[in-house]
């Protein structure tokens, strides 16, 4: 299994760029948001998705590692192949497609070319509960702080602990004054006043 490839990019066609390691090329498939950031002579690494089946052999090439995960978990869907993930996440990063995802917003899903307002709800349907976190806004919970370095928010803990998923509670929080106490923070979350 190939899990990453690094060498020279020598050739952009369409969407495939061309990684030269000692001599051989493989073509790997990118996102939008990648063959924007690689350029031809620069040294690249790429996470891979291998695709075998049995009349193709294709190669999926992330240059984040968390992109690729994203595309894995939209594989995990009924009926998305790996064209149709990588046009979802040509919707924007991974953080706009989770937070699409978690916000159920079907329509944004549905910008991605060749996914049907179908397909939009079923990876709806399908991935709400498993993006995590990633899909809310976390800089307004209080549980990003300011030098990005993420903490954990005992608020979000307690109404997850209550029954509500990750996204609801970071959803429920959004809202309040994160330098409240953490007693306050989940009696104004749980009754709605701001």
């Amino acid at each position: 299994m190939i899990a990453t490839l690094t060498g020279i990019i020598t050739e952009r066609i369409g969407s495939t760029v061309v990684v030269d390691i000692a001599g051989i090329g493989y073509g790997v498939l990118v996102t939008t948001n990648d063959l924007s950031r690689i350029t031809t002579g620069s040294k690249s690494k790429l996470y891979i998705y291998e695709n075998i089946k049995e009349d193709t052999y294709d190669l999926f090439g992330f240059m984040i590692l968390d992109d690729k995960r994203l595309f894995e978990q939209l594989l995990s869907v009924k009926n998305v192949g790996p064209k149709v993930a990588m046009a979802v996440l040509d919707i924007g990063t991974a953080n706009d497609v989770r937070t699409a995802i978690a916000g159920g917003n079907v329509k944004q899903l549905q910008t991605a070319k060749g996914v049907g307002k179908r397909a939009a709800e079923q990876i709806v349907v399908e991935l709400k509960d498993k993006v995590g976190l990633e899909g809310v806004d976390l800089s307004t919970t209080g549980i990003l702080q300011g030098d990005g370095m993420l903490m954990r928010d005992e608020a979000v803990e307690a109404l997850v602990s209550l029954g509500y998923s990750p996204q609801d509670a970071a959803v429920a929080l959004q809202s309040v004054d994160a330098s409240l106490s953490v007693e306050n923070r989940i009696k104004m979350a749980l009754t709605g006043k701001f």
